[in-house]
């Protein structure tokens, strides 16, 4: 499936009208089965749905991945269902605790049937991961340029796994915030085994994007102990983050970052005295 298409339009530029042709990102919906029963329908760049569905599948604490049996990605004319097949025990674990999920684009919290369900307890993490201000910078600086559809596009959201020992960043792009973060959750899956605390073990995540609540979920779950995002988080995100002990770093742009919790792990640096 196509990630982008060319369209036509017109530009107003300089006070006159011109012809306009642009690489729009491809949204499209993507039906999440489990053992062909339909559970979650989200609007997506058809992209990486196997790694979609596996970080969905592990980040909502759905199944774990020695319980998923295997994924296929069906084409179908109005999108695509990727079909997860789980264990015995997982399905019937899952027929428990159903709910279903239709929303807009990225919608993390639609069709949660509970507040309780939308504020789930979230693990602490166990990171001893330290950082230095200028492996903040690099790391969001090589996940913009690891943003290769949004580059062509100006119209998707990314999510990368940086690796200090290394430099590389791992990056998956997507219209939806949250689709990207399930991207890089099932991606970072395939290479670790799928254990849940250790999934971002050893590194830091970093987001194109404003943090909510959702996002800081997703990466706790996964064990991350520092979440970088390039605007600003909400206060339940800075809530969520601080119980559950990662570190939260906002505003990372050019040289400058902001830290919300546990500023322990940015080390090289001059902290202030806020005694």
């Amino acid at each position: 499936m196509d990630r982008s298409r060319r369209s036509e339009g017109h530009a107003y530029r300089a006070g006159s009208f011109q012809r306009l042709t642009r690489e729009l990102a491809c949204e499209t919906a993507v039906a999440i089965s489990y053992n062909g029963s339909s559970h979650a329908v989200l609007m997506a760049t058809p992209s990486d749905l196997e790694d979609l569905a596996l970080g969905f599948t592990l980040s909502e604490g759905i199944a774990r991945q020695n319980q998923i049996e295997r994924i296929e990605v069906v084409e179908t004319p109005l999108g695509a269902d990727v079909q997860v097949w789980l264990t015995e025990e997982a399905a019937d674990t899952l027929a428990k605790r159903r709910r279903a999920l239709a929303g807009p684009v990225g919608c993390g919290m639609c069709g949660l049937e509970s507040i309780e369900a939308a504020m789930r307890h979230v693990p602490d993490v166990a990171s001893t991961l330290r950082l230095r201000p200028g492996q903040i910078v690099e790391a969001v600086a090589r996940m913009e340029r690891g943003q290769e559809l949004n580059r062509l596009t100006r119209a998707v959201h990314a999510a990368g796994f940086y690796d200090p020992a290394t430099g590389s960043v791992i990056v998956r792009e997507d219209a939806g915030r949250h689709n990207a973060m399930d991207k890089l959750i099932g991606s970072r899956a395939r290479t670790t085994g799928g254990v849940p605390a250790e999934i971002f073990a050893g590194g830091a995540v970093v987001m194109s994007s404003r943090l909510s609540i959702e996002l800081v979920q997703k990466a706790a779950i996964a064990g991350c102990g520092i979440l970088i995002a390039v605007s600003a988080p909400t206060s339940l995100a800075v809530s969520a983050a601080e119980n559950a002990g990662m570190t939260l770093v906002a505003l990372a742009r050019g040289a400058e970052f902001d830290i919300y919790t546990r500023p322990d792990r940015i080390i090289d640096g001059v902290m202030p005295d806020v005694a």
